[in-house]
């Protein structure tokens, strides 16, 4: 199984695969008062990438915009007990397999020099349950990792064959939830499935089973805020402004600021978190249409929360993991040790997971009581050890933060496809991207959406005086899903003006 939490977006490998000659001269914009062209909303990997991608097709004239005072989104990396650690998106999950597809994420990460180290997720693991260690792993785990196409069926329809034990249940857990940040039964059959082909199976289209920790003292985010640097001007950015409410409409987007402040934009691309949709955090004017007020509320936000402990020597497994099975699900289920060589050997750092309805529990709860009720599993895990109080101890609140109200988007079984297309949906100029609107990669940080930045450059197109005739946006869009490395369009050759090249889709 693969650790799908991890937000690594394909934007990259969707939107930057798209590839639009458009003229190079700047044109004039028929809206009245916009201050740009286009406004993109979030700083997070997709916004980032949103605004390459605009950039590459010589399009300048637009402001990224991001309510924090650095970009990386759900990238957030922290001080802890003389380290950095990753509070949100942590693993790079799928590289390449000989000369098969690359993960875009894995090709930024070498570019930039982020240092990982590759996680052993199911080789280097030790099992534990209220009587302490208990070696459960062959008879237990291991069927549970082998058998994972059952586990997706039994969200369907074979919940009387769901876990019976405490062994059983955590060896679910970990084969599922610690994925998904969500249960079985929570969770979509077909979007699993297709889910974790297209990011780790390379015969069907995925990149590799490898899980690439990063262990880069200078933070998970730097890939993305290096790349960046690469290419946003001073002026193209605004951090610290926080977005309250979004006008749309059919002629433009306006952003209105928490200070007073405001952008107007002949378009716009909102990269907002599933999360922030969900909720009344920023007020969009209009109301959404019902059809995708409905699909917004139809899909679902996990919350995936890691809880960071530091002491002042190591005592625990020398594995890299470690599974606890209570006989409550998800109670501090999935321990890890940072403190082994290749990964911050000597910091005396461990972490432990939790999601879904167990990481809205302990959000509610206070610090101390989290801290409390992590050392009683850990004295549990280790009864005849006297441990000592922890050093350093932090967690974040992911679903209670408003900038993104949970940690990644799942697909439960009532989400079809027509939901789905109605949540990428955009309405009026407003567009919509990040890992939600992915079909195949949601929960990752690796789109945006193909077919949602294909039909926003083809409207920017039209705006300069180019016709594109030769194939519909739908045709378009289909191949864009597709990988469809063979599919080409032009515009007419009856066409009056420039002739546009061409658009290539690049696998």
């Amino acid at each position: 199984m693969h650790h799908l939490e991890h937000l690594i977006t394909f934007f990259l490998l969707t939107v930057s695969c798209v590839v639009i000659a458009l003229p190079s001269q700047k044109a004039k914009t028929d809206s009245t008062g916009s201050d740009t062209k286009v406004l993109v909303l979030g700083g997070g990997v997709a916004g980032v990438i949103a605004a390459r991608t605009l950039h590459e097709q010589g399009i300048d004239d637009f402001v990224l915009v991001e309510a924090r005072d650095e970009l990386g989104g759900r990238l957030q990396s922290t001080p802890f007990g003389g380290h950095v650690v990753e509070l949100g998106a942590n693993w790079i999950q799928g590289t390449q397999t000989g000369n098969g597809p690359i993960n875009p994420i894995w090709t930024l990460a070498k570019k930039h020099g982020l240092e990982t180290h590759i996680s052993d997720f199911y080789r280097s693991l030790k099992t534990f349950d209220e009587t302490g260690e208990m070696d459960f792993v062959d008879d237990v785990f291991n069927a549970a990792d082998n058998n994972f196409d059952n586990y997706i069926n039994y969200t369907q329809a074979e919940a009387h064959n769901g876990p019976r034990n405490a062994h059983e249940m955590a060896a679910e857990y970990m084969n599922f939830d610690w994925e998904y940040a969500q249960t079985p039964l929570q969770s979509s059959i077909f979007a699993t499935a297709r889910n974790s082909n297209f990011t780790f199976e390379p015969d069907t289209g995925g990149f590799s089973h490898d899980n690439m920790l990063s262990i880069d003292q200078r933070g998970y985010k730097m890939f993305i805020q290096q790349e960046a640097e690469s290419f946003l001007k001073p002026q193209q950015l605004r951090l610290n402004t926080l977005v309250d409410s979004v006008e749309w409409s059919a002629s433009g987007v306006k952003a209105v600021f928490s200070d007073g402040s405001s952008i107007s934009a002949d378009y716009a691309i909102c990269t907002f978190s599933l999360g922030v949709l969900k909720n009344d955090d920023v007020k969009f004017e209009p109301d959404f249409p019902n059809y995708k007020t409905e699909a917004v509320a139809t899909m679902t936000m996990g919350t995936y929360t890691k809880i960071y402990l530091q002491f002042p020597q190591k005592f625990w497994f020398d594995t890299e993991f470690a599974l606890y099975a209570d006989s409550e699900r998800g109670r501090y289920p999935v321990w890890q040790s940072l403190d082994k060589e290749g990964f911050l050997p000597g910091s005396g750092i461990i972490l432990v997971t939790v999601t879904g309805d167990y990481s809205e529990r302990i959000e509610a709860l206070s610090d101390t009581q989290v801290k409390e009720e992590t050392m009683s599993v850990l004295r549990t895990m280790y009864p005849n050890i006297t441990i000592p109080e922890p050093l350093d101890f932090k967690f974040h609140r992911w679903f209670n933060d408003p900038l993104y109200r949970g940690s990644f988007s799942n697909w439960p079984p009532s989400f079809v496809r027509q939901h789905h297309d109605n949540l990428r949906a955009n309405v009026g100029r407003l567009y919509f991207a990040g890992e939600a609107t992915s079909q195949n990669y949601y929960a990752v940080f690796i789109v945006a959406s193909i077919a949602q930045l294909t039909k926003l450059m083809y409207a920017l197109a039209s705006r300069f005086t180019i016709s594109l005739t030769s194939r519909s946006y739908s045709e378009i869009a289909s191949a864009l899903e597709k990988n469809d490395v063979n599919y080409y369009f032009t515009t007419s050759s009856t066409s009056s003006v420039a002739p546009f090249s061409s658009l290539r889709i690049y696998a």
